[in-house]
């Protein structure tokens, strides 16, 4: 039986839209953390940070993960801070292969800069302001199993490379 897969990295690198890729090609369930929280609070993720608080998201978003993690043979997107959890990384490593989306601040930037339903990158009026949280964020995302370089690929490319790693193990 194959472990789970788990995509992390900062909001706006694509776990998303690479998981729902990888799902169709593998043929397995694919969750979304930050959905999963939108549906069962029926609010946005933005609403939740503003009405409830980020203590508040990070307690649901740990035990929406542990409780997902335990499933088998699943793909998932983790929020952006889902990772930085202890007891999250803890579960994971039992259940999952981690693969840590990795793209620049810049090209992070590039993407989030538009979209206002990221609470932690709302006050983001710069790549400096991206680039902080990236380099607070950084140490811990390395320590998932695989990285990959996301920088000036397509998502096709980057399935492709998952793909591999998930085929190797």
């Amino acid at each position: 039986m194959k472990k789970n897969l788990v995509l992390t990295g900062m909001m706006g690198v694509g776990k998303s839209t690479i998981g729902k890729l990888l799902s169709k090609k593998f043929n397995i369930q694919f969750e979304d953390i930050d959905e999963i929280i939108e549906r069962k609070l029926s609010l946005s993720i933005k609403e939740i940070f503003e009405t409830k608080g980020e203590k508040f998201f990070r307690e649901i978003e740990e035990k929406v993960s542990i409780k997902l993690l335990q499933k088998e043979r699943i793909i998932i997107a983790l929020g952006g801070g889902a990772f930085l959890n202890d007891l999250i990384r803890k579960n994971l490593k039992k259940f999952s292969i981690s693969i840590w989306l990795d793209l620049s601040p810049k090209h992070i930037f590039q993407r989030i800069k538009k979209n206002k339903r990221r609470p932690l990158l709302n006050h983001a009026k710069s790549e400096k302001d991206v680039e902080e949280i990236y380099k607070k964020r950084k140490a811990i995302y390395s320590l998932a199993d695989f990285r990959i370089n996301c920088d000036l690929k397509a998502k096709y490319a980057i399935v492709k490379e998952i793909t591999k790693i998930y085929e190797d193990i």
